[in-house]
């Protein structure tokens, strides 16, 4: 295989063509679409098998079976997803920079392979685990709880799984979105959906780990579990290697770090130069690829022409001088992190789901019959309701709106992202009243409540995750530079890595305030009721300082530019109507 990669940082070095794997111009009717886009997302299918399969079961292991407490294991399991979503930030910046997004995937899907595999023999060798425990001494809290010495491959493990994870997650949506020609109208019409159909075969990954793995990991043991998970990995990165051929490659085009940097650096140091007469006058204004904005007018600083800049020599030297594309680009960036801010909080809330609300379920009644439910399998509930729900985007919800807005994508990727936290808060509320109730039912009557009281909050969670990761998704690939596209999935991923550290704050925060009287291993001697309710609050502050951005957000508009009568540029939309470069856009 040849991939053609070119290094540098001026903006013609590379300038996005779509290559085959020999490095030559695709061929549309032999690359890309759905075959290749299907390939493309079989790792990270299984990258979703192998971390659900982990995340979703793995307090049940360290409370049970390492003795670690609740709330110190639900901080572990939240540091690690935690890790791997913020590791993302990674991944894209170097595929970015320098692997492309093809050698990207291919190398995180081999680091996640042997992390699991890892995994696989921490819970597996006995000497890795402390002694059994019987019913009496852990009602005690008698137990002995796993060492430094024990834990130390069990981190290495996990934290592998992140980094592989994390690389995988930032390079995965954007390799498979890169199979489509968005300036082909059939190939446009298959990106509108490529996003939810991605997030649907992804929800079936994780469904086959909550029910399957969970299953496996419980009855029949954890190497067993985790083995299976390292194999589904091997395998999709062979896939991934096989479909080679059929792929439509992008090139990496330079750090976009370093080009951020730049322009922040060349914009301070010129911030006491006066601004041109007329944007016209800065640094390759008239072949810039990105239109000109008034947002952020002080980075515009950074493409003055002054003397020593316009010299001849000094024009084309980057550190001296931006381009105006430059500037627009890092100008894309900076609007995403408002959004950015204000999506953390959702993920604070689906944490839950994978500390508290599984710990809930070892405290309720989980017997069907005789056979008694994995509580880590009631996580079922949030992935089917993340199915349905992006089932009935793409079959009902969109067209239904298409026919009420008159646009093609139906809703916006905002307008999905504030739905989601709608839901969020309305889940947290759930579970703060269901809790409250199972608590008092056990300890007033000594008698558990059926664990399928859970179904609410995993339902209002699921059905705002549908919204939320496919709107954040579409938003971060969409509306950031064709270099960052890579970067930008990062920075979305981040959002949820942040989540579960504030997730993992607010637990800290709240055992401190309360001395531990909120959150205890003992869940029916503690309040966690009242930190779902904490969270339902910050929610809906959360919701209307999103509102609030997301209303004055201006999208990215895929245009042409046409020139006036005075000489201005204006930016067209495809159907023709002219975009006001200073207004807001629509939430």
């Amino acid at each position: 295989m040849v991939l053609v990669v070119t290094h540098g940082d001026k903006d013609d070095a590379n300038d996005g063509t779509v290559v085959d794997f020999r490095g030559n111009p695709v061929d549309k009717s032999k690359t890309g679409g759905w075959f290749a886009a299907g390939l493309i997302l079989a790792t990270e299918l299984s990258e979703r098998i192998c971390v659900m399969g982990i995340s979703m079961n793995l307090v049940t292991y360290l409370v049970e079976i390492l003795h670690i407490p609740s709330a110190k294991s639900a901080t572990i399991v939240t540091n690690f997803m935690g890790t791997l979503n913020l590791l993302g930030l990674l991944g894209g910046f170097l595929a970015d920079a320098k692997l492309g997004r093809y050698l990207a995937v291919a190398t995180f899907g081999a680091i996640t392979a042997l992390g699991v595999t890892l995994l696989t023999l921490a819970t597996t060798i006995p000497s890795m685990r402390p002694p059994l425990c019987d019913s009496y001494r852990n009602q005690q809290h008698l137990c002995i709880e796993a060492d430094g010495h024990q834990l130390a491959m069990l981190y290495a493990a996990l934290y592998l799984i992140a980094l592989g994870g994390g690389g995988i997650k930032s390079n995965v949506s954007g390799f498979g979105s890169d199979q489509f020609d968005q300036n082909d109208p059939k190939e446009e019409k298959d990106m509108i959906f490529f996003f939810n159909r991605f997030y649907f075969g992804i929800s079936i990954g994780s469904l086959f780990s909550v029910i399957v793995l969970v299953y496996i990991q419980d009855n029949v043991g954890r190497g067993w579990g985790y083995g299976i998970s390292a194999g589904t990995m091997v395998i999709a990165v062979a896939v991934l290697l096989c479909g080679t051929p059929w792929y439509r490659f992008k090139r990496p085009q330079g750090s976009p770090l370093t080009v951020i940097w730049r322009v922040l650096i060349l914009a301070w140091k010129k911030r006491g130069h006066p601004y041109p007469s007329h944007p016209s006058l800065l640094n390759e204004y008239q072949s810039s690829r990105v239109l000109h904005t008034e947002k952020f007018k002080c980075l515009d600083k950074a493409a003055i022409l002054d003397g020593f800049a316009g010299a001849s020599e000094n024009k084309n030297n980057p550190w001296i001088v931006s381009t105006m594309t430059q500037v627009e680009e890092v100008k894309m960036v900076l609007k995403l992190i408002p959004i950015w801010s204000t999506c953390i909080l959702f993920w604070t809330v689906y944490s839950q789901m994978t500390t508290f609300t599984i710990e809930q379920a070892t405290f309720m009644n989980r017997k069907i019959g005789s056979f008694d439910i994995p509580a880590g399998s009631f996580s079922t509930f949030l992935f089917i309701t993340i199915l349905l729900f992006t089932s009935l985007n793409e079959k009902l919800f969109v067209p239904l709106a298409r026919k009420i807005t008159h646009k093609v994508q139906g809703i916006t990727s905002l307008q999905r992202v504030g739905i989601g936290l709608i839901f969020s808060i309305a889940a947290m509320v759930a579970a703060a009243v269901i809790e409250k109730q199972r608590r008092e039912i056990a300890v007033q009557q000594n008698h558990k409540i059926r664990a399928f009281w859970l179904v609410p909050q995993y339902f209002l969670v699921g059905a705002g995750e549908a919204f939320v990761y496919v709107g954040q998704l579409e938003f971060f690939i969409r509306e950031a530079p064709e270099r960052m596209k890579s970067m930008s999935t990062g920075l979305f991923l981040s959002t949820i890595s942040m989540g579960f550290f504030v997730s993992s704050l607010l637990v800290s925060v709240v055992e401190k305030v309360t001395n531990k009287s909120w959150l205890r291993s003992d869940l029916n001697m503690g309040k966690v009721d009242n930190f779902y309710w904490l969270l339902a609050v910050l929610g809906l502050l959360n919701f209307l300082v999103f509102l609030t951005f997301a209303m004055r957000h201006q999208y990215k508009v895929k245009q042409h530019i046409s020139t006036c009568d005075n000489g201005e540029k204006e930016l067209k939309t495809s159907n023709g109507l002219t975009v006001d470069k200073t207004g807001e856009g629509e939430y």
